[in-house]
């Protein structure tokens, strides 16, 4: 960081009421010392015919623990990223956690169930336009073969079969019963019942791991659809895309419903765990490697079209706040969609809010947490990534050039995502103010066959566009910020009003700094 940027930093952690964000910025970037930026031809014919581009990035997300859905914080954060990518379903553990309180055994020895808590999660999340993805797990302790056995999240969740699969198998179907009465089958039917949650894991209990697994799902999924055919199942759910061919051979043999796929990959998981190679993946190449070889198992199984839903991905899974709270998330994620897209009918970012307790509860806003919103609802870069992203089309085009995804809207509009990815510029735990010494990008879009009168408008997420960690980090990383700071920091999230970029000879120049990631509309 050159002199003067410190100057101004320290200035303004001093006066931050004072100082606008926009000048450190702008010092900030002038005094910086670029490389000489790099030009990325990019080449589009504006009449092409192009492919359905379904937006299978934002259908879902990930959540806190289920009862955290009773929370107002959680449900102010719900309604935000649904108005921001109109996501359709979200998935949490702990449905059957005591603190829901679904079960429990009577002085008589039989199950009383009761359904309170799980009618207002759910009826939160419908009134808010968002399904259940339902996540059957974890144990209630009662029905436990050991209530000893439990994960070391800071709600300790049990993890051990159960004592009784003739328990477990009615608790199943009277869960199932209830939902279908309360809520309608037509409606039931659109939700997704995934059986548990990463099995391979120390999620899971039961001894060997796979074997008793496997029997978990068959109950569970004969269960189900013993209440309704209709009702969708699956899994295995498992963490670094592991046992597919295994679980699909299983149902295959044993006639067991399956309806979709399930599973999990991070970014930052090895190739050792997931391809059992002694190699290196690069964080922005492991999800959507994941991805074509589950793709590939599945197309080599007894089910070649099962729908496949990756339901929990992130660029990590550890807390990072030089990944998840910055804004290396935006070309991350862009570059994530563009390698993906046709290889997974749905994916689930994990998570859409930092109103999560997996850790205990939260001690500061931005400590790498994985939501989209921060604590005290601060849109963070992510978030403005998939909102930037949300804008694209559903038909998706051909184009010469890399770091881009052409699509065309519905009304004739072009919208081009362009990136400049870069590696984190730290992987420890306390945040860094720091540029990648990457290169810019200057895309020089050239599009054929553009309609006369046509006009462009850019919309940007980076280092100097809607981060709110930068005004956070000036602040002095306030643990418990004022509610003034609270509202300056919600400000600073927001995305700025797109730039109108003129238009010579249908030729459009766009220059993005590393980490930059940005939205080009071309209307007609």
């Amino acid at each position: 960081m050159s002199l003067i940027c410190v100057i101004v930093r320290r200035a303004m952690r001093r006066a931050a009421w004072v100082i606008p964000l926009f000048a450190l910025h702008s010092v900030c970037a002038l005094a910086q010392t670029a490389l000489p930026a790099k030009t990325i031809p990019i080449e589009l014919d504006a009449q092409a015919a192009g492919q359905p581009f379904p937006h299978f990035w934002e259908r879902m997300f990930g959540s806190g623990r289920a009862v955290l859905a009773l929370r107002a914080d959680y449900r102010r954060d719900l309604s935000m990223v649904k108005r921001a990518t109109g996501f359709d379903y979200v998935r949490f553990h702990g449905i059957f956690d005591r603190h829901v309180g679904l079960f429990h055994l009577g002085k008589d020895g039989k199950p009383v169930y009761n359904f309170s808590y799980v009618d207002q999660i759910y009826d939160g999340l419908l009134a808010r336009g968002v399904k259940p993805y339902v996540e059957l797990g974890f144990m209630p302790r009662e029905l436990a073969a050991d209530p000893a056995d439990t994960n070391g999240f800071w709600y300790h969740p049990i993890t051990s079969p159960p004592k009784s699969y003739k328990l477990w198998d009615a608790m199943i179907r009277a869960f199932a019963r209830h939902l279908v009465a309360r809520y309608g089958i037509d409606e039931v039917s659109t939700w997704y019942f995934e059986v548990w949650n990463e099995p391979n894991l120390n999620f899971w209990a039961g001894k060997p791991k796979q074997a008793t697994y496997f029997k978990l799902y068959a109950d569970t999924a004969r269960a189900l659809h013993e209440v309704s055919p209709r009702l969708r199942v699956g899994g295995p759910a498992t963490a670094q895309t592991a046992w597919v061919r295994a679980f699909l051979d299983y149902t295959h043999v044993h006639d067991i419903p399956v309806d979709f796929l399930s599973a999990h990959v991070y970014g930052d998981d090895t190739a050792a765990n997931v391809f059992h190679k002694d190699e290196h993946i690069p964080r922005r190449a492991m999800v959507c490697d994941a991805v074509a070889k589950v793709h590939r198992e599945i197309g080599q199984s007894p089910y070649p079209h099962l729908p496949f839903i990756l339901s929990e991905f992130n660029a990590t899974y550890m807390n990072l706040p030089n990944v998840t709270d910055s804004a290396y998330m935006g070309p991350w994620l862009a570059g994530t969609v563009d390698r993906c897209a046709g290889k997974v009918t749905m994916m689930s970012y994990w998570t859409f809010s930092d109103v999560f307790e997996e850790q205990g509860v939260v001690k500061t806003p931005f400590y790498g947490g994985y939501g989209l919103v921060s604590a005290y609802g601060m849109r963070k870069p992510a978030f403005n990534a998939f909102a930037l992203l949300h804008k694209l089309g559903h038909t998706r085009l051909p184009v010469r050039g890399a770091d881009v995804i052409a699509t065309r809207r519905r009304d004739g509009t072009l919208a081009l995502a362009l990136w400049n990815y870069a590696p984190p510029v730290n992987l420890t735990a306390q945040y860094v103010d720091r540029a990648p010494t990457q290169a810019a990008k200057r895309f020089d879009v050239r599009l054929a066959h553009l309609a006369a009168g046509s006009y462009a408008t850019l919309w940007r997420v980076g280092r100097h566009h809607a981060d709110v960690m930068r005004l956070y980090d000036a602040m002095g990383r306030p643990a418990y910020p004022s509610r003034l700071q609270i509202r300056r920091l919600r400000r600073a999230g927001m995305l700025a009003p797109p730039q109108v970029l003129p238009i010579h000879d249908g030729r459009i120049q766009v220059t993005l700094p590393p980490y930059g990631l940005a939205l080009l509309e071309v209307h007609p």
